[in-house]
């Protein structure tokens, strides 16, 4: 079999594979099975260039080659739905419809999937574009971030699709994901997305696809158009779309009277909790196409279809009273303690009650009885108090705390930022048991067999104090402790000294600075050769950084101007832990860029950005985002922006093509 024949039955292969598994939910293979499969494309790929098809299926692993978003004209306008929320307007919905048709139709039903619209185009079986709702007329093209998810065919079965269509849908990240992902952000006490349409809509128009990749998204598609449909109806259509690959709904029904709408509408209002995906409601369209172009549209959406919406779920409790949480950076939150609620099927206890500002404008007394919503929500929240059931025997109005609840401490609270911090972060339990969580967790030292639990048990009686003291523990110290044999202990001991391998970038980001991300500290990791050139660096230096703003540099002066935080990392150094890039990494390094600073601008064809941005960090230069008079030159690909070049030209600043730098700095090209 020749490289080229290999290839194309590696690609039908795990087309097929793909489809099996997140459209039909029935995988004939394991994942190993799997990403051996695309583990040999990726390197037959790579070794035959010449073979490169914009459709394999290696494309879904994404890119971090950074483009920005074309807007893209919408050949039928995306128009939002008609929003109805009671019986009495599906009802005059459907008695309207009925007059103008003077004729039976038969409506479409369809769950309302709370997600970010999207439409695709195919052409000759294959996806050429796909693009945003936008303003309804135009939306942006994210083509490669759409091709990262699987259950969206890039190639379509059989042969009798149409050889141009769209087909519109929506863009969901089911709850398992939303769950994890929130749950990471909160370990890195980022800021949580408040449901999963926010952080499907977010994570689309992300630049690099490559992290959409690995956001796992899920689409729906309940929708086609075009010249030469298959059939006059909507519901028929979309059952000819799913042979073609399509994951479309099978909760579709296709009903005949509005007794038979009702009662799906009944249904789903409760079925609708057991789903793996969010929903808000159910669509209801005339299925008869003819009848849909007989009814027409209004200047905002079809005359055909309406949206009924769920009311969210609430449900009245008593405030117990307000308790304060303590993350490691310091920053409070108060938590509402309730009297136990059923909501969305769950037993509610808690409800956050986010800052000092929703406390005051709640006007919140303990007793209150209030109202939890969770709706699209993963964290209930209370969102008004019912005043009509106030009494005499009303509690005390609740005011936010002035101290820390753990170590007593004078609140602090930044200018423009909402929430408040306790500022002991040497001292304060929480904060240090936190930091320590923070350090071992996998994407920091990643060491395992510990774990929150451990940490605070060795926290408790005394073992460690801070992370430096992880590395002065034996097995003897800790075998015996509760739930610790020696087996354990010799695990927990030998994950503590493999740390000492982790590379600088992590062991920046370990160190769980303000602001500090994985992002962030790897940015710092090529910049600054070890530690002391990081403790050391002021605003200017900092800020030259690319992506570091006054706001994180200021963050990463202030942990280093605090004693304590010197002599941990000193510890921390002592320990063996890596606090410098290796010598391999180091031997990357020229100065052949020195004192230039580069604006970049356009889209490359050799490297991505974030590639030219490290060789340049790496070979001494220094990247800046505007132009001024002090600019060395600009980086140019293609599309570079209006603006930049006709700055560039006031300024008389040279422009050099990818290909121009690439040569005169004598870097290798990649492809």
């Amino acid at each position: 079999m020749t490289p080229k024949d290999r290839i194309e039955q590696l690609r039908a292969d795990l087309h097929k594979h793909n489809y099996n598994y997140y459209v039909l939910n029935t995988p004939e293979i394991s994942d190993k099975e799997f990403d051996d499969l695309m583990r040999e494309l990726q390197d037959l790929e790579q070794q035959y260039p010449e073979y490169q098809d914009e459709s394999s299926p290696t494309m879904r692993v994404g890119s971090d080659l950074n483009k920005n978003f074309v807007q893209v004209a919408h050949k039928y306008p995306m128009l939002s739905l008609a929003n109805t929320y009671s019986e009495e307007e599906v009802r005059d919905f459907y008695d309207r419809a009925y007059k103008t048709l003077n004729e039976d139709f038969e409506v479409c039903c369809e769950l309302k999937y709370d997600g970010t619209s999207i439409s695709l185009t195919y052409e000759n079986g294959r996806l050429i574009r796909a693009v945003t709702r936008g303003d309804g007329e135009k939306g942006d093209d994210v083509t490669d971030n759409v091709k990262t998810i699987r259950s969206i065919p890039l190639l379509l079965h059989g042969n009798t699709y149409p050889s141009s269509f769209e087909i519109r849908g929506e863009i969901l990240m089911p709850w398992k994901v939303f769950e994890a992902l929130n749950k990471d952000r909160e370990a890195r006490e980022e800021a949580l997305f408040a449901n999963p349409r926010n952080a499907a809509s977010g994570t689309l128009k992300l630049q690099n696809s490559s992290v959409v990749a690995s956001r796992k998204l899920d689409a729906y598609l309940y929708y086609l158009l075009g010249e030469k449909l298959p059939c006059n109806g909507h519901y028929e259509n979309l059952q000819e779309a799913a042979k073609w690959g399509f994951k479309t709904p099978d909760t579709m029904r296709k009903c005949k009277t509005l007794e038979e709408v009702l009662e799906y509408i009944k249904y789903w209002d409760i079925e609708r909790k057991n789903l793996p995906v969010a929903t808000d409601g159910i669509v209801l369209k005339v299925n008869n196409l003819i009848q849909q172009k007989n009814l027409g549209f209004t200047a905002k959406s079809p005359r055909w279809a309406i949206a009924y919406k769920f009311q969210a779920e609430r449900a009245v409790t008593r405030l117990n009273k307000v308790t304060y949480q303590v993350g490691r950076t310091g920053a409070i939150t108060p938590v509402a303690n309730l009297e136990p609620v059923q909501l969305s099927g769950t037993v509610v206890k808690r409800a956050s009650l986010h800052n000092a500002d929703i406390i005051e404008n709640l006007d919140l007394h303990v007793g209150d009885m209030v109202y939890v919503e969770k709706g699209g929500e993963i964290i209930p929240k209370i969102t008004e108090v019912d005043m009509a059931a106030r009494s005499f025997m009303l509690g005390e109005k609740v005011h936010f705390i002035t101290v820390c609840p753990e170590c007593g401490s004078k609140l602090i609270r930044y200018e423009g930022e909402a929430a408040h911090y306790c500022p002991n972060e040497t001292a304060c339990p929480p904060q240090i048991k936190g930091k320590i969580e923070h350090f071992i967790s996998r994407k920091a030292m990643n060491i395992d067999g510990l774990g929150p639990e451990t940490v605070d048990l060795f926290y408790k009686i005394g073992l460690i104090k801070n992370t430096a003291d992880l590395y002065k523990l034996t097995v003897d110290d800790i075998k015996g402790l509760e739930r610790m044999g020696e087996k354990s202990a010799e695990n927990i001991i030998r994950g503590i000294n493999n740390s000492k391998e982790v590379p600088f970038e992590r062991t920046i980001f370990a160190l769980g600075i303000r602001f500090v991300g994985e992002t962030v500290a790897k940015k710092l990791s090529r910049s600054f050769a070890n530690i002391e050139e990081l403790e050391n660096a002021d605003l200017e230096r900092l800020t030259n950084v690319d992506e570091i703003g006054t706001k994180i540099a200021q963050s990463i002066i202030a942990y280093f101007s605090n004693p304590s935080n010197r002599e941990l990392v000193d510890a921390l150094k002592n320990a063996g832990v890596q606090f410098s890039r290796s010598e391999e990494d180091m031997s990357s390094y020229t100065n052949k860029l020195s004192g230039l600073s580069i604006v970049i601008s356009g889209v490359f064809m050799h490297h991505s950005r974030d590639e030219y941005k490290e060789m340049i960090e790496k070979n001494g230069g220094k990247n800046v985002g505007s132009i001024s008079s002090k600019t060395s030159f600009i980086l140019a690909g293609d599309n570079m922006g209006p603006a930049k070049l006709e700055k560039a030209q006031k300024l008389g600043v040279e422009i050099l093509s990818e290909d121009e730098f690439l040569s005169r700095y004598d870097f290798d090209t990649k492809n």
